[in-house]
């Protein structure tokens, strides 16, 4: 027997005394990321500081596609407190240890005069090591670096056990809990993909670019133009969600199907071992030297760029859809945030609220199975909102026919104070219920947006996007160098750092194969 309950009727299932609980202990992390300049606001071109670590064991500060771009990584917790403790003591650690320079606190890039002059992230000589680097290179040779280079934040979440034994009891169902917990988060993906719009509206805060960006590439947005070198779209939400950010049109095409944790894996690993024409020309390996891993679609799982993703944590030499195939989903990671840039550590407290609503809404709402027609739908209205989603009197797109953005968000917070209500009366608070409300003040005044923040205050004193940037950055600089650590100490990031260049080169010195022999054992599994 599997039971389908409404999302009303699952809420007040939830809320009985001997259930009310079950929600309690949601486990949350982040990943930050954020660009390494000069006080001239230009890409640092210095090595990732060894004061820091190693960027390949680190388990909080670590790089990603560049090696000027920083990613601050939290352990899991079931406090959104302490995580953001967390997260501001690996600023302040960071911010002390980083000599002149700042961290960029925008999504999209300060100005690159070069798009060479962007250097690839550097792992040592390990062969892990190596083929991270190398992963790298195959995406500038296929998408260029400029894309690669912009900045987000990255919220991962999974609910706790005793959540998922009694909705398995509520549900009726019998079958092996790990099936029916990945069930459970593809159900949520699914629903993220169908309202997901939201987040850009409310938190997306990159509707503006350094005309060093395009780099002479031609778009078909109308931009304007502010101050000597700033472009704009009037009503933009997030150009870092538009296809000019971090997006890849050609994997629209791939199909990826979130039916089920199966259907998915099959999906991904095609386009794993589907060969490409067009990155067949670049070759993979040129005289001698590597130019990417493959020439297939994707090189890794990672190279699939999805606003939201299943995740399982590998183990040691394990891929991470091998991971999920045999133990199951155990978290998602939700990409579509932009970096905040109103405060230091590019998140604050009251869009993780929302994003725990969001998701417990996402999850229990019923979720069907996403058809052609739907997913269609799904990427015109994120398009819209990320290109003009302040644009007054917006028309999304449903399945009845066109609706008011403010209209249909309107009724989806009816549905979002539901949950609200659960959470608060489950931690004996009303956080949650003031989080939305002020959330909902956004929907009525689209002024409040954080886009609309950063566009009104660029307007206003006709300013560039970079000298805001840099204001900005140097304003957080002072901050963070100034505050006290207040979750760690120093002593824990230096053992880090010191613990992580062992571990690096441990690994250095034990490889015993060759990079060929170790990268082709890697690909075949």
């Amino acid at each position: 027997m599997n039971v389908e309950l409404s999302l009303t009727d699952m809420l007040e299932q939830l809320s009985a005394p001997e259930r009310i609980g079950a929600v309690r202990g949601i486990r949350r992390g982040l990943e930050r990321e954020s660009l390494r300049i000069t006080p001239e606001g230009r890409l640092s071109q210095r090595e990732h500081p060894n004061v820091l670590g190693a960027a390949l064991t680190h388990p909080n500060i670590t790089t990603d596609y560049a090696e000027s771009l920083m990613e601050f990584i939290t352990p899991v917790s079931d406090s959104m407190e302490t995580m953001l403790a967390q997260l501001a003591d690996i600023h302040r650690y960071s911010a002390q240890h980083l000599c002149d320079e700042r961290l960029w606190p925008m999504s999209m890039p300060c100005f690159i005069n070069d798009e060479e002059t962007i250097r690839l992230a550097q792992y040592g000589t390990s062969n892990i090591g190596r083929m991270k680097n190398l992963y790298r290179q195959g995406l500038h040779h296929r998408y260029g670096s400029l894309m690669q280079v912009i900045s987000g934040v990255h919220f991962n979440f999974s609910m706790p056990d005793s959540f998922w034994s009694e909705w398995q009891e509520l549900r009726g169902v019998r079958c092996q809990c790990k099936r029916f917990i990945s069930d459970g988060y593809m159900a949520l993906i699914r629903n993220v993909y169908r309202y997901g719009w939201l987040i850009p509206y409310l938190f997306g805060a990159s509707p503006a670019i350094c005309s060093s960006f395009l780099q002479g590439r031609q778009t078909g947005l109308p931009f304007e133009k502010l101050g000597r070198g700033t472009l704009y779209l009037p009503y933009a939400t997030s150009l870092r969600l538009s296809d000019l950010g971090y997006t890849n049109k050609a994997q629209s095409s791939l199909g990826i199907n979130h039916d089920n944790l199966d259907s998915y894996l099959i999906s991904v690993r095609r386009a794993l071992r589907t060969r490409s024409e067009e990155f067949a020309a670049l070759g993979v390996k040129v005289n001698g030297e590597y130019r990417q891993l493959n020439d297939n679609i994707l090189q890794l799982e990672n190279e699939l760029y999805a606003p939201i993703r299943p995740k399982r944590t590998p183990r040691a030499g394990e891929r991470t859809l091998s991971a999920l195939e045999h133990r199951g989903i155990e978290y998602i990671e939700l990409r579509t945030l932009d970096i905040n840039p109103f405060t230091p550590l590019g998140v604050d407290i009251q869009q993780l609220r929302f994003l725990d609503l969001f998701l417990v809404w996402c999850l229990l709402k019923p979720s069907p199975l996403l058809l052609a027609e739907e997913i269609q739908r799904n990427r015109h209205n994120l398009t819209r909102v990320v290109l003009e989603g302040r644009r007054p009197g917006l028309q999304l797109m449903t399945e009845q026919g066109e609706r008011s953005l403010q209209e249909w968000g309107e009724q989806l917070f009816d549905e979002l104070n539901q949950v609200a209500q659960l959470l608060d009366r489950t931690y004996g608070r009303v956080q949650y219920q003031i989080t939305l409300q002020a959330e909902r003040e956004k929907l009525r005044d689209p002024d409040k947006t954080l886009s609309a923040r950063l566009l009104g205050h660029l307007q206003r004193y006709d300013l560039d996007n970079g000298a805001f940037g840099r204001e900005l950055a140097e304003k957080y600089r002072q901050q963070l160098r100034a505050e006290e650590l207040t979750f760690w100490d120093g002593a824990y990031f230096a053992d880090e750092a010191h613990a992580s260049l062992v571990k690096q080169a441990e690994l250095e010195a034990t490889d015993h194969l060759s990079f060929d022999e170790f990268l082709a054992g890697y690909l075949a599994h």
